[in-house]
């Protein structure tokens, strides 16, 4: 029946772009449900939105030799996080043929030998960096880590802030059903009498309008810690009996992402030095008068599902990290958020920067197993620092310049918009 109602309102849906914004997507996530096994890893899009088709990118092939501080990693330490992203693109029936010959190759490697490991990535990969069309290489980079929250499953006067899921009446809309050219753009909706409309923007949500009382997944104290789990996409919640209650990104309400910290930074009330997630929450203490309106700033809204725990003795529990877009859990320091649409998603990525507000070189092998609605362009990543506080004080204060090179299999050219 909603097919019907598409084809009657696609000038309406078009002119939502301008509003709602669209996601270059992987496939639709289903209802919320426990994350599955690697064999069959769940696609999990992250929060995007933009009006474009993607970012243009320029890769040249160059020697490994050419790779900052390639010789000295520990590339050992990221081959849990290559062999799930061989797992993820296996199950994917696009990108299996390209991966087969490196994955397959890949199950002869002792993983504890670091020669071995390094001889592998040598002989089965290219080295390519990643530029703007007009050269430059040099991008951002930022962090981002897995918070944890205190909550409860009922509200109480201590816990006063829902954590979402998906509402029954959010809808995804793919916009290349109705046009071709609009391949890959999809946005999210809802339907209001004979008409579709975007969905309800955070301060709608938040105000009540949505509806959504029986969708309250937990309750958490803080508003501002719920702002950034939004932002992060995951995370635990401890409840008062001490149960810890894994969560992770479900869907969201289709509006661009709006920064709080750049809304600040344009005030005045902070700079673009000192602006970061600490900076933010420690405005918030000191302006609570304010701080529902500065969040209402970000239209953009995020919704939660449960995780299970990972089985024991499973690819899983070893890495016991959030899951990503690829849908597989992530590797604290070894893996990075990217712009799917310029880095393809599970391929390995040698990163060059920087320890947040230092100039110690942070020079490793990532796998490119996550995306974000905030990280846009081909030089662009967010680098995973793990679970807990101190993951948070370095993801909360990285912002620094960075370098790229896809690797790619051997013989084979990077996919280039």
């Amino acid at each position: 029946m909603f097919r019907h109602t598409c084809a009657r309102t696609a000038a309406v849906l078009l002119a939502m772009l301008a509003v709602a914004g669209c996601a270059t997507a992987p496939p639709p996530l289903p209802e919320p449900r426990p994350a599955p096994p690697l064999a069959a890893p769940l696609p999990v899009p992250s929060p995007a939105s933009t009006a474009d088709t993607g970012p243009r990118v320029a890769f040249a092939a160059e020697p490994w030799s050419a790779l900052p501080g390639w010789a000295d990693d520990r590339v050992e330490e990221a081959w849990l996080a290559w062999t799930a992203s061989c797992h993820a693109l296996a199950a994917r029936e696009a990108a299996r043929e390209l991966w087969r010959a490196p994955c397959d190759a890949a199950s002869a490697i002792d993983p504890r030998d670091r020669n071995a490991v390094r001889r592998y990535f040598e002989t089965h990969f290219t080295p390519w960096s990643v530029a703007f069309p007009d050269g430059t290489a040099t991008g951002l980079v930022t962090g981002y880590y897995e918070p944890m929250l205190y909550g409860s499953r009922e509200r109480t006067r201590t816990f006063t802030t829902p954590l979402y899921a998906a509402p029954d009446d959010l809808l995804t809309v793919d916009l290349a059903a109705l046009h071709p050219e609009l391949k890959d753009r999809r946005v999210r909706a809802r339907v209001e009498g004979r008409r579709v409309v975007p969905y309800w923007s955070r301060a709608d949500i938040e105000r009540g309008k949505a509806g959504l009382a029986d969708k309250v997944l937990l309750w958490i104290a803080d508003p501002v810690d719920a702002a950034f789990l939004q932002i992060q996409g995951s995370g635990r919640v401890e409840l008062p009996d001490g149960r810890v209650v894994r969560v992770g990104y479900a869907d969201q309400n289709g509006h661009p992402y709006r920064s709080i910290g750049r809304v600040l930074i344009d005030r005045g009330e902070l700079t673009r030095h000192n602006a970061s997630m600490q900076s933010i929450k420690g405005w918030a203490r000191r302006h609570p008068d304010r701080l529902e309106a500065l969040l209402d700033e970000n239209p953009s809204y995020v919704f939660f599902r449960e995780v299970p725990p990972p089985a024991p003795d499973t690819l899983e529990s070893r890495i016991d990290g959030p899951y990503g877009s690829l849908g597989v859990p992530l590797l604290a320091g070894r893996a990075i958020a990217v712009d799917a649409r310029a880095i393809p998603l599970g391929a390995p990525v040698f990163l060059a920067t920087t320890w947040p507000l230092s100039d110690r070189k942070l020079e490793r092998l990532t796998l490119a197993q996550d995306t974000g609605g905030a990280i846009r362009g081909a030089v662009r990543a967010d680098f995973f620092w793990g679970f807990g506080d101190e993951a948070g004080r370095e993801a909360g204060r990285m912002r620094q310049d960075g370098r790229m090179w896809l690797l790619w299999p051997r013989g084979e050219r990077p996919p280039v918009r």
